[in-house]
């Protein structure tokens, strides 16, 4: 038996009271399909093929790359391709289906989600501070020796910390790797920027005035927006933002600036 259920007016469609009577039903269903969806899509066993992720250096290698072997057991179907390279790869062009930006694109078809802020400080060896002279404000940092970022192959505007912890300073010895960078500093040789949750990986390197030299960015996730609906791609997608919702603090850095020196 045909019920009509919408009526056609000048100012658009609204509902009969068949349609109303249906309308408790129609949502409930909708509701259901919705959760079997869902369901179908977080079966581990059901989800198969590749997704590539292109991630800076810092939040792949020392957050990412110690996480994925859990994920990649919990979807034995599912090939994951980690790039850390030091360049922009293009997601329009299939050179990764999901990127970890500190810039997301402003324009183009694509999904964006911020994933969290995070703070940076300025850390050394304890044996590099006890050999050098006091610093208790952050004028004081210009007269240290600094490891960075290589000047000219700073490819995106938020890895250039340098100019924000003061005026004047200039990284000696540079490097294209945050882990040399780290190592370097480790080595007593002098200071890096690091994100809180890299400095808190390494007990032997010390924050220096937390309290009042600490930077802020924020990670962003990205894909194409065909790709991103993907099972594949939404599986991922939900481990990381668990992963760091569950580590919030070690990104947020609260507790290093709460213990300056």
């Amino acid at each position: 038996m045909a019920v009509k259920l919408f009526e056609r007016s000048p100012r658009g469609y609204y509902l009969t009271q068949g349609g109303e009577r249906l309308l408790p039903s129609a949502e409930a269903i909708h509701q259901e399909a919705r959760k079997v969806g869902r369901e179908l899509i977080s079966s581990s066993h059901g989800v198969g093929g590749v997704v590539r992720i292109n991630t800076l250096e810092g939040f792949g290698n020392f957050f990412l790359a110690g996480r994925l072997p859990k994920f990649a057991a919990e979807y034995p179907n599912l090939t994951i391709e980690l790039l850390t390279l030091q360049q922009i790869v293009a997601l329009s062009r299939r050179e990764a289906d999901l990127a970890i930006s500190l810039q997301p694109p402003e324009t183009g078809r694509f999904f964006r989600e911020k994933v969290i802020n995070y703070s940076l400080f300025v850390y050394s060896s304890q044996a590099y501070l006890d050999a050098h002279p006091p610093i208790e404000k952050p004028a004081d940092l210009k007269n240290h020796l600094f490891c960075g970022y290589v000047d000219d192959l700073v490819f995106l505007r938020g890895l250039d910390y340098l100019d924000e912890v003061g005026k004047g300073i200039r990284a000696r010895l540079q490097s294209s790797s945050l882990h040399a960078q780290t190592e370097s500093a480790r080595a007593g040789y002098g200071m890096c920027v690091l994100p809180a949750f890299i400095g808190a990986q390494y007990p032997d390197l010390v924050p220096v005035i937390p309290g009042k030299v600490r930077l802020t960015r924020s990670y962003w996730m990205v894909a194409s927006a065909d790709v991103a609906p993907s099972p594949r791609v939404q599986a991922v997608r939900r481990f990381i933002r668990a992963e760091v919702d569950a580590a919030q603090d070690l990104f947020i850095g609260d507790n290093v600036a709460a213990g300056a020196r």
